[in-house]
């Protein structure tokens, strides 16, 4: 099963790709685990929120076929660690490789949130993107822990 990470941006700083970069090389070869770095679109003048939210969620879709699609949106479902495992448990049973979604500083498109089969709130606060890429990484291999039974997550 493949776990892809698309992330709308580029250019993260030093301590983003180097978080990012340990919790990747931890996941098991059976959970390949990538970011997918999307190209933002220009906020050239006249484009407004919406046209740059359009032309990123025309890009992100085309990248994610078929796959299940988990979008993260602050209007999303907010999970417990132990619950994203038994999502992952779950997702491990379907048989699909899985795409996550972090949009961009205008936000997702909502033709994206509609064509997601789940809304992921990682947090309620408003977080840089650059964290919001640690943090989802770390959480899938916190739930990869819980599953195999890893001593990683203590609760």
């Amino acid at each position: 099963m493949k776990l892809n990470i698309f992330s709308v941006g580029h250019k993260m700083p030093d301590w983003v790709e180097t978080a990012c970069a340990e919790y990747l090389k931890r996941m098991p070869r059976e959970l390949d685990t990538r970011i997918i770095e999307i190209k933002p679109d220009k906020r050239a003048s006249g484009k407004n929120s919406d046209v740059v939210q359009e032309a990123e969620a025309k890009r992100i879709l085309e990248a994610v076929g078929r796959d299940y699609l988990v979008v993260l949106d602050e209007h999303g479902q907010a999970v417990t660690s132990l619950q994203l495992s038994e999502k992952l448990k779950q997702w491990q049973g379907m048989g699909r490789d899985l795409a996550f979604v972090i949009g961009g500083a205008d936000g997702i498109h909502p033709s994206l949130k509609t064509r997601a089969d789940w809304l992921l709130r990682l947090s309620h606060l408003t977080m840089p993107h650059g964290m919001v890429r640690v943090m989802l990484t770390e959480q899938l291999y916190r739930a990869h822990t819980v599953l195999s039974g890893h001593p990683y997550h203590r609760e």
